[in-house]
């Protein structure tokens, strides 16, 4: 063969077999009309923005038969499907639909499931439950929502919408359709004279782990993110099918530095590369690692010794072949999380004495200093810009939240009082707001499981009502460290799914 025919051949192993190249519509393979809509309706993605615009007509989406704009792909099994969603314009009929979708078949009167937003105030999960048969729905009192997803678990579809800034209403329904199905999104203008329009972006496509996965020995895919704290806009920059964790961003701006399977990686935003940085000797980072406020130096923990216990060192932010350990791995495990703004101490989560507590550590003497004193965890600890506070997570009011102390450890308080689950409160470089993740309240208040639905929060470094700034499939490894952008205006963190 030719190296001409190998090329060609090697091209045509790509197109996938069911499906011409030409219909791909960013993550979609199906983008077409439903049930013959008088006019035909359109689907389009914006690579640079990775928003999807849809323009369709239809008489309805009710009853026995559908006619809409379907923009979708095959998935078998479990899957969620989320997105941030808009109309384009008034509008003229007030059930006029948008929303997500799954479908046994791409015929009009076809056994689905949808997460509905009406042109209205009525916002619900809808559905058919066989072929031919008339369309029933379960309301959610979510009016007008910008933040929509549809999730199957089994037989069980979950429709969940907020406005942004909320935390999500959901509502549940056991449908019985195949277990492959058609999945997108869709538009109808319930007036087959109207082409409607809408825009879904933010759009992700979450495959979980069997349910069997073994965690810490078992990983899926992952997406480096990047997100605008004001407007919730995401943005994937990088994917992979294993795991990277925990992002830092550099004091210049220029960089990203996650870790990946015990190595630590640069990312450059500009050229959208990925390199090792060069840690020496250290081989198992985990994702505990911290940039100087100077953004000279890069602090590390990494599991050593014959027991594996996490042991901070510190190398150039650039790399170094030497290494130089601070914390001893025969004192017990010392998870790294902050710098102190003058570059003299770090703060850490310590297991000593068959106990979690927060400690400082004297980078120059090696001295530890006991910063909190309880049975229960505390963990996450960070100093805010100006060195007065230390701002943690701490299970000792019997749910996970948000505490902080001042620097020596003293007057230590309460910030955060819902029912969530919040790790990991990151101190913006303006000092003015935290970001934190938020777990569900079912979850262990001592764990942060991998692979979970959860949410990115923001509030006043001196308290208030948090508001929701990403709705994700993440959790470990999102944004365990420091991850706000120089200028104060963004945030890295690392989603979830099976790629």
């Amino acid at each position: 063969m030719t190296t001409t025919n190998t090329f060609l051949w090697l091209c045509l192993l790509l197109i996938p077999f069911n499906m011409p190249a030409q219909n791909k519509t960013g993550i979609f393979d199906i983008n077409e009309d439903i049930g013959n809509p008088v006019i035909k309706g359109t689907g389009s993605y914006n690579e640079a923005t990775q928003e999807y615009t849809i323009a369709g007509a239809g008489s309805t989406m009710w009853y026995n038969a559908d006619q809409f704009h379907f923009l979708a792909k095959k998935i078998t099994g479990d899957f969620t499907i989320s997105a941030t969603v808009r109309f384009i314009g008034k509008g003229v009929e007030a059930h006029r639909k948008i929303g997500i979708m799954a479908r046994n078949a791409l015929t009009q009167n076809s056994a689905y499931a949808d997460a509905c937003e009406h042109g209205n105030d009525l916002t619900s999960l809808q559905f058919r439950t066989t072929d031919t048969s008339g369309t029933d729905e379960v309301v959610i009192s979510s009016f007008h929502p910008t933040e929509i997803e549809l999730q199957r678990v089994g037989n069980k579809f979950i429709f969940s919408a907020a406005t942004f800034g909320e935390n999500y209403k959901s509502v549940s329904k056991e449908i019985n359709l195949n277990d492959e199905v058609y999945a997108g999104f869709f538009i109808c203008s319930h007036n087959e004279k109207i082409l409607e329009k809408a825009i879904f972006s933010n759009v992700r496509i979450v495959i979980p782990p069997s349910k069997e996965y073994k965690p810490y020995q078992e990983y899926i895919g992952s997406h480096l993110e990047i997100l605008d704290v004001e407007t919730g806009v995401r943005k994937i920059i990088y994917s992979v099918t294993n795991s990277i964790q925990a992002p830092n961003w550099s004091k210049d701006g220029k960089t990203l530095i996650f870790n990946s399977e015990g190595k630590m990686y640069n990312f450059d935003l500009a050229k959208n590369s990925v390199t090792q940085l060069n840690t020496g000797t250290i081989a198992n980072s985990n994702n505990d690692h911290v940039i100087s406020f100077d953004g000279k130096t890069l602090a590390i923990s990494s599991n050593e010794g014959a027991k594996k216990n996490s042991t901070i060192f510190t190398v150039p932010v650039n790399g170094s072949n030497m290494p130089t350990m601070i914390s001893s791995p025969d004192s017990g495990h010392s998870y790294l999380h902050g710098w102190s703004p003058d570059g003299k101490k770090l703060v850490f989560t310590g297991e000593r004495n068959k106990q979690f507590n927060i400690y400082a550590i004297d980078i120059a003497t090696k001295k530890e200093t006991r910063l909190t004193n309880f049975p229960t965890l505390s963990d996450g600890p960070e100093y805010t810009p100006d060195g007065k506070y230390i701002y943690f997570n701490s299970v000792r009011t019997g749910t996970m939240k948000i505490w902080r102390m001042q620097s020596d450890g003293s007057a230590q308080e309460q910030i955060s009082f819902d029912e969530y689950n919040d790790w990991f409160p990151h101190i913006s470089p303006n000092g003015k707001q935290i970001v934190y993740l938020s777990f569900p309240k079912e979850i262990n208040p001592s764990a942060h499981p991998w692979y979970q639905k959860v949410y990115l929060r923001l509030m006043p470094t001196g308290g208030g009502v948090p508001r929701t700034i990403a709705y994700l499939f993440g959790g470990q490894g999102t944004i365990n460290v420091p991850s706000w952008s120089p200028d104060n205006k963004y945030i890295a963190f690392v989603s979830n799914t099976k790629l």
